[in-house]
Parts: structure tokens; sequence; C-alpha cells
């Protein structure tokens, strides 16, 4: 039986520990096919297919990439992609380029509201990568300080769209983010659906518009979902032809609500975005 957990974060972007220990974590939960998927970047492959290899786990290379659609940004995990296909690894590149600006921005509408300074330091003390410091970096801050009790309490209040240090970013669009998975022999998949805020009728478009790219699935059973969400994107997955992926997206273990390899199995009927790997 295969174990899989196909999404989770690193040191190379806003996790909290590094790949290798990454992949500990994820052998040690029993987990049998696993994916990194960093934000915006490729750079802890290596030394987590290497950690793999050693565990005897099977390992898939991935990147969860940042998309603005409608407004709002939506991410695309790219599964089993070639981490040193050149087209990708540049894409990715200019995808990360406007992040050290937004956080700095960021920092000034935190330190307004706050009536404070130094957000934006503090927020980047977290920060393994400088180039990928994001709203993860700037919620753990808030919660060292006492200004928040948890991540939510923090995008709920500061941080959320439409919150008071939102700053909006101009990510990759759809097309790109599916024409570099593509070109790096992966697949592409939706990550966490019910995180995003669009009406069911710019749902069905974000979903015709994927799979009119070519996209190949979506994420059912993720941290980020309730049970009820599990359910409500098995049939998603079915209505549109979607294989169906599963990942904890995991960061910390402080953070999780749902560790690497705890994940509860795929509903009956689907069809897993690991079918054909062999």
């Amino acid at each position: 039986m295969i174990t899989a957990d196909l999404h989770c974060h690193s040191t190379m972007s806003d996790g909290v520990l590094l790949p290798q220990e990454v992949a500990r974590r994820a052998h040690a939960n029993g987990v049998t096919l696993w994916a990194l998927t960093d934000h915006d970047i490729l750079d802890g492959i290596p030394a987590a297919r290497a950690e793999a290899q050693v565990l005897g786990m099977r390992f898939i290379a991935g990147v969860e990439i940042s998309v603005t659609w409608g407004g709002h940004t939506v991410h695309v995990v790219g599964l089993n992609v070639d981490d040193t296909y050149a087209p990708l690894v540049e894409g990715l590149r200019t995808v990360r380029g406007g992040r050290s600006e937004r956080a700095r921005e960021m920092g000034r509408r935190l330190d307004q509201v706050l009536g404070t300074e130094g957000s934006y330091e503090g927020a980047l003390a977290y920060a393994s990568n400088p180039a990928l410091i994001s709203r993860t970096h700037f919620a753990r801050y808030l919660i060292e300080q006492g200004r928040c009790s948890s991540m939510q309490a923090v995008f709920s209040r500061y941080l959320g769209e439409g919150m008071p240090a939102h700053v909006p970013m101009q990510w990759s669009t759809l097309e790109q983010a599916v024409s570099w998975i593509h070109a790096a022999g992966g697949r592409a998949v939706i990550a966490h659906p019910g995180r995003y805020d669009y009406s069911p009728a710019q749902f069905d478009a974000l979903f015709e518009e994927f799979r009119e790219l070519g996209g190949e699935g979506i994420e059912v059973v993720t941290g980020s979902h309730t049970p009820h969400q599990y359910r409500e994107y098995a049939r998603v997955a079915r209505r549109y032809g979607f294989l169906a992926s599963c990942g904890s997206d995991f960061h910390s273990p402080r953070e999780a609500r749902i560790d690497l390899g705890k994940l509860p199995p795929l509903p009956d009927g689907l069809t897993p975005v690991w079918h054909d790997w062999h």
C-alpha cells in the first residue's frame, strides 16, 4: 500500500525544517511516496532526494508555484518535474523576484498598524532564505511578539486579503505555471482549492481553464481541507476528470494541522495522481 504525502515545505521557503529533516520526519511517519514542494524554488530538491534515497523512501521532485488568477493567489503544485530544467528554474526565479519589496512594504504597513518599528527585520529573522520571505514569516514573528495567538489570527487581523498589512502581488499566470511544469516533464495540480475565496461560477471557470491548459490534478485530501471538503473536492475531481492528489502541506511541527503521513486515504472512486508512476 502506498502512503503518499505530496505537499510540504522546508527551510528553502517557509518551512522550519531542513529538507533532509523533512525527509526523515516523513519516513518516520510511514510515508512511502514523498514530494518536497517548496514555494517557487527547487533548491531543496537535491538534499531531499539524497536523504530519501538513504531512507529507502520513494521521492518525487516538486514545487508549489504562486499564480494570480481572478484577482486572488492560487497555488499550483508541479509533481515529478525535472528540477534541473532551465526554463522552469528561470521561470521560478522571475516569480520570486518581487517578494523582497513586497515584504518590505508589508513590514511598513505592519509598523503603521501596530505603532511599532522593525516588523520587516523581525520577520526576516525567521526566514532561512531572505529571497523567499513571506507572510508566514511575519506571522511567526507576530506570534512570538505576543501580538496574536495563532497563524489564523494573524491572517484574519493583519495579513489576509483585504486586511491592513496585506500587499497584493502579481505572480505568474495560470498558463505560465502549467506550461513550465509540463515542459519540465511534470504533472500540474491545483493545491488546496478549499482555501480560495471564489464564487461557484469563478471556481467553475478556474477548473475549466486549468483543464483546457492541460492541468491534470487537484488536491482532495490535504491538511488545509476539512473532512467535508475531502468529499466536496472528490466530487470536483470526478466532474472534471482530474487526478486526485494528497499532501499535508506541512510547514512546522508546531503549526501542522495534520502531520506528514497522517492524512486519511483518498475517497473511493478517484484515480491517484501517482497511478502511472513507475
